[in-house]
């Protein structure tokens, strides 16, 4: 079994009650085409900052948006996954990224609409708009340190595509050339509209012969409802013997709760002690609530990012 090592990486090189200050180069729509949701593409230089240079792909960065909350106190930081490479947007380390979607929803006891602090200040950003950043934090939703030693499934919903785009670029744009391994990219969104980034990974697949990107919509303007889990599971042709080899990693990042489904095609598939560590009172995860899927650690081959 090919077990990954990880870098020690930098963490919390800037607290979040003592930010630095970031420039907006960049605040573009990422979506496939119109939708009832909004998400942009944020790209942010910090050059000149103990920030700079300082991240790695997988790692998130903090925004403290300005204003008070509810109690009068100052708004606590929002953590946001890095969607560029570890040289970042511009090459050099200076400019990191992020996948914002806007939190617009109604409160349950009053109707009264519901606008997320943080998300909506992000995205209202304007080009050359300054923004306090802290970071970077995370060490194990990483890449390997050596990556070609590995073959690679992601798992994505929604916001969750951001750490990947990153490392799909890091593995495949890398400035000594891309690396030799198989990546499987599955990205499960509501409707076909909400694809992130979808031009950029069906460039890649076109070029690439080692990447496959993999599209399942749980709400289709016709045939059934799919996630990313049943997708898996009906897709034997590759993933099933992927899944087997000792060369693959597993990395799942999104809505809090995606995981338990992975979980379980994993025990159905007969390869969950690769990828997980299950207390053996359990019993089979079919079976199980989420409450105690909670129990389950994930084992040195499996990554998850869940919010």
């Amino acid at each position: 079994m090919s077990v990954p090592v990880f870098d020690d990486v930098k963490m919390h090189v800037v607290r979040p009650k003592d930010p630095v200050i970031g420039r907006v180069v960049e605040n573009s729509s990422c979506l496939k085409g119109r939708s009832a949701s909004y998400v942009r593409h944020v790209a942010i230089d910090v050059s000149g900052t103990p920030l700079a240079k300082a991240f790695v792909v997988g790692q998130s960065f903090g925004v403290i948006p300005p204003g008070e909350n509810e109690k009068g106190r100052p708004h606590a930081v929002r953590l946001y996954s890095i969607s560029a490479p570890t040289w970042g947007e511009d090459g050099d380390g200076n400019v990191v990224s992020t996948t914002c979607k806007r939190l617009i929803d109604e409160h349950e006891d009053d109707h009264r609409l519901f606008l997320g602090v943080c998300s909506n200040y992000l995205c209202d950003l304007q080009v050359g708009d300054e923004v306090q950043v802290s970071g970077p934090a995370g060490k194990r939703f990483l890449l390997p340190l050596e990556p070609e030693q590995h073959d690679y499934l992601f798992v994505a919903t929604g916001t969750g595509i951001a750490p990947f785009r990153g490392m799909v670029k890091e593995l495949l744009e890398h400035p000594d050339g891309p690396r030799d391994c198989t990546i499987h990219l599955v990205v499960g969104v509501p409707y076909g509209t909400d694809l992130m980034y979808d031009e950029f990974f069906r460039e890649l697949e076109a070029t690439h012969s080692g990447f496959h990107y993999h599209t399942v919509i749980s709400r289709p303007e016709v045939g059934p409802r799919q996630y990313v889990d049943q997708y898996i599971i009906a897709k034997p042709d590759p993933f099933h013997e992927f899944l087997t080899s000792d060369r693959t990693l597993l990395y799942v990042c999104g809505i809090e709760g995606m995981q338990w489904g992975i979980y379980r095609l994993l025990e159905q598939l007969g390869v969950a002690a690769s990828y997980m560590s299950i207390p053996e009172d359990l019993g089979s995860l079919a079976e199980v609530d989420a409450a105690s899927m909670k129990k389950i650690r994930p084992a040195d081959r499996c990554m998850i990012e869940v919010y």
